[in-house]
């Protein structure tokens, strides 16, 4: 049989979910049936060095959206793929037009990853977005939520759309724990009777970490603890403010991006999300993966999805300072049978979520979409 070739299409393969993700699928593929390449544009990300070498990359001359469509479309033509798979909706809007403009039989599966929406100038962007939507083979929605936010404001019919979680690399997540560690200048914080709770994206609005400072200035007034905050963002310096003013600054650490935060994750006692919106947020399923308790929002839409309506985590109102440090203080004052319990069911709940698993998923949409 032939092989199906695929081109994976992303703005950069940098530090966010969509990344992970596409280097999860990417690095799990059955080579026996298909031949991945990956495009982007040209910026550096932090996942290109763990792409398998196999893979064909092209990094495209520019670094802008709009000027790649034709770029684009004559690697879809020269390279003859099969498939051309994107996400994020400005990204499938550019691989459906370049895909229709290479005039080859490829067929454009696209994947959306987040609840968006709001106010009518939003709104009114994602009809136009639904409507291009529509010239794909399939769309793939990481969550149920996510899929009735497609059909709710892109105008996508139910039966166009395909519910995919998305993967977490279990085994490699258990690896990077076992061979890897921690930056020298970060192990001190870690070597402390003090209880650490971890958190990690980007310090933008959407992750709210305001909130989550608020809640745990509140934790740490009963139990002391240490705050570790992992990502980069334009709030830092307003959030480092924040920390001085609730008097917790010298407790809360900013420690940047980092390539493997599994092991952080293993090493703390709480992982935190505290996001106003998720299309999935794979964060906590890699949390659960590490072996470590979760509590989150519940945001639209994945939160509640992962956790399975609280039965593997705890999920607190979005915004509610007073419920999520009540919710952070009940993990952190669990005995050790229950907390032990809460572990196992937490690490079986990321099983669910296994890279091999998912990825068989989206061999059998990539498959159907070729010969369609």
């Amino acid at each position: 049989m032939k092989k199906v070739k695929i081109l994976f299409y992303i703005y950069q393969m940098g530090a966010g979910g969509a990344a992970r993700t596409l280097l999860n699928i990417i690095n799990n593929l059955d080579r026996s049936k298909f031949i991945p390449v990956l495009v982007t544009l040209n910026f550096d990300g932090s996942y290109e060095k763990e792409v398998k070498e196999d893979v064909v990359f092209i990094k495209l001359p520019t670094k802008r959206l709009s000027k790649s469509i034709f770029q684009l479309s004559k690697i879809i033509r020269d390279e003859q793929i099969d498939i051309v798979f994107s996400t994020i909706p400005r990204v499938n809007t550019i691989a459906i037009v370049a895909n229709k403009l290479s005039f080859s039989k490829a067929k454009n599966v696209i994947r959306e990853a987040d609840n968006l929406g709001g106010t009518w100038k939003t709104n009114l962007q994602l009809l136009g977005f639904g409507l291009v939507y529509k010239l794909s083979s399939q769309i793939v929605s990481l969550s149920e939520g996510v899929k009735d936010n497609l059909i709710k404001r892109y105008k996508i019919k139910p039966k166009d759309i395909e519910v995919i979680y998305n993967p977490v690399d279990v085994e490699s997540i258990t690896e990077k724990i076992s061979s890897g560690r921690m930056n020298p200048e970060d192990e001190n914080l870690f070597d402390t009777t003090d209880k650490i709770i971890i958190t990690a994206g980007r310090l933008v609005e959407q992750k709210d970490q305001k909130t989550l400072l608020s809640a745990f200035a509140k934790v740490n007034q009963e139990i002391p603890s240490r705050l570790i905050i992992l990502g980069e963002g334009p709030l830092e310096d307003k959030l480092k403010q924040q920390a001085k003013e609730l008097n917790v600054f010298e407790r809360v650490h900013f420690i940047g991006f980092k390539n493997n935060p599994y092991i952080y994750f293993q090493n703390a006692d709480l992982f935190v999300l505290s996001s106003i919106h998720e299309g999935f947020s794979h964060v906590i399923a890699e949390a659960l993966a590490t072996g470590t308790p979760v509590v989150s929002t519940d945001c639209l839409s994945g939160p509640s999805e992962v956790l399975n309506k609280g039965e593997y985590g705890d999920l607190c109102e979005v915004g509610n300072i007073e419920e999520m440090a009540e919710k952070m203080t009940g993990v952190l004052s669990l005995e050790e049978n229950n907390l032990e319990k809460r572990i196992a069911m937490g690490y079986t709940r990321a099983q669910h979520f296994d890279a091999k698993k998912i990825v068989k998923e989206y061999e059998s949409i990539f498959l159907n979409s070729a010969v369609k």
